[in-house]
């Protein structure tokens, strides 16, 4: 990922050049008196929504256990220990 740093004054003339490049994956610092105050970074994509229906499809031929998860750590636990 590429890095480079501008002045307010050249992040404001070139806003939407700017906003193109972080887009394609590029950071840009902004600098106040070359000292750094911001940095544009890209926006992760959304997630996805579940669908419900596909979800339950592949839940519905998991076995169900026996016991709770916290009976079954207590388990593993007590039979390493003795």
């Amino acid at each position: 990922m590429s890095q480079h740093t501008v002045s307010i004054r050249d992040a404001k003339a070139h806003l939407s050049e700017l906003a193109e490049r972080v887009a394609q994956g590029a950071q840009v610092v902004i600098a106040k008196h070359g000292k750094p105050t911001a940095r544009l970074v890209p926006v992760h994509a959304p997630r996805k929504p579940i669908e419900l229906a596909r979800l339950q499809a592949l839940t519905r031929g998991m076995v169900r256990q026996p016991e709770s998860d916290g009976q079954a750590v207590r388990r593993l636990r007590d039979q390493a220990r003795y």
